[in-house]
């Protein structure tokens, strides 16, 4: 036996028996699961912490954008996304009142960490150096890639997973440093819940959007301003096959992508209060009917009418939050994933945002960088990098979700002027660069902003000629106006995600 095997052999034999790892990481969804195999993989012994490890049923985290189907290669998890009857993802086809425009995702050179060589890359590839292949994003049942994630785990040998619930952090009892958490156990005999504890040199919060640990570490809260709506559509005949379609007519934006050979999520975003989803109006089984059904493509209002006629209960929701990063000191402990960072989904960078950050974490605690995940100043170090270096790409996706939702929901008259200027903006074909940025493959925040103020001035300029150029001092306040208001839709936002 290898001396290898035996050291492996004694670290599982910690983790099971005195519940004792290098890292303890709670919650086992998307960040969870990858940071534990990332860290696995380097040769720490992980302890992965979960509630509940049957399949989860949710309706958001379905759609991966490029960005994060790269991050997840480079993680050595691409399997992830295969055999679960993923769907690819080349774009977006975006809708504005019944005229639509479709923008695929534009080919970047050495995106796929390929060579520049016409021969290929062992993937399917073959190439010059003027067209890279074009990149493509994967939507799915998200139950069925946490599960894929969760056996990857499961398989590891530097990681032991655990069916418990997580209650309080352990601390020291001389010093601040967090030493692991306390958790619930089910024993399976009586049915009980038992009190239970796992430690570990650094304890990783990833415990998603509902995070009970958020309150006691992190001072800002989830703004939460609608709720997403699902419905799961039977063989819907989408406009565009392999696109994720964006449909503005409604009160608010509705999202559709297919998630499976036969299957089409649809998200209705329904803003608080919004009085054609009040209980006069039938609340949101009404809002749906009345509303959107008639805003949606003609070929996919047959569908869309029998999956809400075939069950009498309100749909299933989600929140949509935003909550800006925030870098936490307290040693011992960092908490990350939904659980630190969220923004509108409705550009799908979820997944993208947290692969990212595991792919930056993993090289951050790399054993040759921090031999000893104990030596708390050094791991405080590695965040402040970590925070540092994750702006160039969470900024934008996070900026561009909150930014597209203020124009797509469009609720005062400027956002109504910006909301045309931004289709009309797509339409003269400005898309390559927006949809890099969308699907997280161009990290560059200035590109961001001048695209988003370039939106701006065009919207003036189309209100101007829509209205008559002759109105001249009207037209100056009203430009003012726009500005001001694309202004307080980019800036506070962007102010936030650099402040971390």
């Amino acid at each position: 036996m290898s001396e290898t095997i035996v050291v492996v052999d004694e670290l599982a034999e910690r983790r099971t028996k005195y519940h004792e790892a290098d890292v303890v990481v709670v919650g086992a969804g998307v960040f969870g699961c990858a940071v534990a195999h990332a860290l696995a993989e380097q040769g720490r012994s992980v302890i992965l912490l979960e509630r509940w490890m049957k399949e989860p049923n949710r309706i958001v985290g379905e759609l991966m954008q490029p960005g994060g189907v790269n991050s997840l290669r480079k993680l050595g998890l691409g399997h992830c996304i295969e055999d679960i009857d993923s769907i690819p993802c080349h774009g977006f086809n975006v809708f504005f009142y019944g005229e639509d425009v479709r923008m695929p995702y534009p080919r970047i050179q050495g995106l796929l960490g390929v060579s520049d060589k016409a021969n290929g890359n062992g993937n399917g590839f073959a190439y010059g150096k003027s067209e890279p292949p074009r990149p493509q994003g994967r939507s799915f049942h998200h139950g069925r890639f946490i599960m894929q994630l969760r056996r990857a785990c499961l398989k590891h040998p530097n990681i032991s997973v655990f069916e418990t619930e997580a209650v309080s952090t352990i601390k020291g009892q001389h010093n601040p440093e967090i030493l692991g958490v306390e958790t619930r156990t089910v024993n399976p005999t009586t049915g009980e819940k038992e009190p239970d504890c796992f430690f570990g040199q650094l304890t990783i919060i990833a415990d998603g959007y509902a995070s009970r640990f958020r309150k006691q570490y992190i001072k800002e809260s989830p703004i939460i301003r609608s709720k997403f709506y699902a419905l799961e559509l039977q063989d819907c005949q989408l406009p565009s096959p392999g696109y994720g379609h964006v449909i503005i007519g409604a009160a608010s934006p509705v999202l559709l992508y297919q998630i499976g050979s036969h299957e089409t999520r649809v998200l209705v975003d329904v803003p608080e209060k919004l009085p054609q989803a009040s209980p006069a109006n039938g609340g949101v089984r009404g809002y749906m009917a009345n509303v959107v059904l008639p805003a949606l493509p003609a070929t996919v209002q047959p569908s869309f009418r029998a999956a809400l006629e075939k069950d009498s209960r309100i749909p299933q929701s989600m929140p949509n939050s935003w909550l800006p990063p925030t870098r936490q000191s307290v040693p011992g402990l960092v908490i990350l994933g939904d659980a630190m960072n969220m923004r509108h989904p409705l550009t799908g960078g979820g997944m993208t945002v947290a692969l990212n950050d595991v792919v930056l974490l993993r090289d951050l605690l790399s054993p040759q960088n921090i031999p000893d995940l104990g030596d708390t100043a050094a791991v405080n170090r590695a965040m402040a990098v970590f925070h540092r270096q994750r702006k160039s790409l969470t900024s934008i996706i996070n900026v561009l979700a909150m930014a597209l939702y203020a124009l797509f929901a469009a609720q005062n008259a400027q956002l109504a002027i910006l909301q045309r200027g931004c289709f009309a903006y797509f339409q003269r074909g400005h898309t390559r660069e927006p949809m890099g940025m969308l699907g997280g493959i161009i990290p560059d925040p200035l590109v961001l902003a001048y695209h988003f103020f370039s939106v701006a001035f065009l919207a003036i300029w189309l209100d101007w000629c829509r209205q008559g150029l002759w109105k001249g001092p009207f037209l100056l306040i009203s430009a003012i106006r726009v500005l001001w208001t694309a202004s307080v839709v980019f800036l506070p936002v962007m102010y936030r995600e650099l402040l971390a």
